[in-house]
């Protein structure tokens, strides 16, 4: 999984490119800011998503304990998965290898990105590919 900084930057570059996270069953996500060190996943019946007039909403059924009802997706933060990864990188994509204890991305660019997983070398790529 990759981190939450790297999340971050991933989510503001996806942002600025006017492509923000549409939530979907079976994505990940973790709320920042808010204490709670917990990674949620969309799953219908607990944790649902609602498009309404203001926006993508999350809402949490059933979850007392967090003491949430539902918060808008754009006060979350998204943690894509590998296959999610791999399609943000698109086209540019060329293989994905393991070497020595590393994953190594490489872009129709010829650029390599390496990490100790490939959640990580897939994201490094969708940054180092960007503008």
């Amino acid at each position: 999984m990759i981190t939450v900084h790297l999340a971050e930057k991933l989510d503001y570059l996806l942002r600025e490119q006017g492509r923000p996270w549409v939530p979907a069953s079976g994505d990940r996500f973790v709320i920042p800011g808010r204490d709670l060190d917990q990674v949620f996943v969309v799953a219908e019946m607990t944790i649902e998503v609602e498009e309404l007039p203001s926006g993508w909403h999350i809402r949490f059924n059933g979850t007392t304990e967090w003491a949430l009802d539902s918060i808008a997706a754009s006060d979350v933060l998204w943690i894509p998965w590998e296959h999610q990864l791999r399609e943000l990188l698109g086209h540019r994509f060329v293989s994905l290898t393991h070497r020595a204890e590393s994953y190594v991305v490489l872009t129709s660019d010829r650029v390599e990105t390496t990490a100790d997983d490939a959640e990580t070398a897939y994201a490094l790529a969708i940054l180092a590919a960007s503008p």
